[in-house]
């Protein structure tokens, strides 16, 4: 476990993974085991959304890439590696072709390996400042890999009456449960704040765009992402990729706490 603290604020992170964010000992993440999900965390890479109805595969330039919900990441391991009081980096270093074990299989998929006919290098960096909790990710690899980029925080609730606030728009939980797992759609959006007992607004660079998700109230997944994957049928999810520009690519989100 890496702890990370700056002033009343207190970061854990378990193997890249943010199970805790701490202000004043009021708790945000939502912890594993209760309602809700069985994650804190995670990234959505190179592929955001279900992929089922197009057999699991998605078309890239170099080819056919097979990719579960998601993507391929999520099953992949962070390496650490550096840590100070404030500050954490992890790591997943994928080479092309590399047959990736899939976690959904058999249960709930026909694919037992994943595979992305990239290289590439994929950093997490936490930063604890004044001004709250940023998640830093870098995508390096080769000038023009498609790509999808999300992430996927869940975010504690403890009052009956939450709402979100983006676009000048207020959403309820309700709202949010209503849409179920196609997730509610926020498009052309930098910022949003949730209103609980305190308020977390949530500022992102590079995303664009964000989707809601939850199937119980007492938790809500607030996602930064390049792309609704909803946006297109899932036999053409590769309308929705960027593309590396350069070697690397930087996306950033930054959690701030008031009252």
């Amino acid at each position: 476990m890496t702890t990370l603290s700056y002033k009343n604020q207190t970061v854990q992170i378990d193997a890249g993974e943010l199970v805790s964010f701490q202000v004043a000992d009021q708790e945000y993440i939502h912890q594993k085991g209760s309602p809700g999900w069985r994650n804190a965390d995670t990234e959505m890479f190179p592929i955001i959304g279900p992929t089922a109805a197009a057999n699991f595969s998605v078309s890239t330039p170099r080819g056919e890439a097979i990719q579960d919900q998601h993507g391929l990441l999520r099953e992949m391991v962070y390496e650490r590696i550096e840590a100070t009081e404030t500050g954490a980096i992890f790591q997943k270093a994928y080479t092309a072709g590399t047959a990736i074990k899939n976690s959904k299989f058999p249960e709930k998929s026909t694919e037992e390996l994943l595979q992305w006919p990239y290289d590439f290098i994929f950093k997490k960096i936490f930063t604890l400042s004044e001004a709250g909790l940023e998640v830093r990710f870098l995508i390096s690899g080769v000038s023009g890999m498609p790509y999808m980029l999300g992430y996927h925080p869940a975010f504690n609730l403890v009052t009956d009456n939450p709402t979100i606030i983006a676009n000048a728009r207020e959403i309820s939980l309700a709202a949010i449960l209503e849409v179920g797992n196609r997730a509610f759609q926020i498009a052309d959006c930098t910022e949003i704040k949730l209103r609980d007992k305190n308020t977390v607004t949530i500022k992102t660079k590079g995303f664009g765009n964000f989707m809601l998700w939850t199937e119980v109230n007492n938790m809500v997944c607030i996602e930064p992402i390049t792309f609704y994957p909803y946006a297109v049928d899932q036999k053409n999810l590769s309308d929705g990729f960027s593309r590396l520009e350069g070697d690397e690519a930087e996306y950033t989100m930054l959690i701030s706490i008031s009252d």
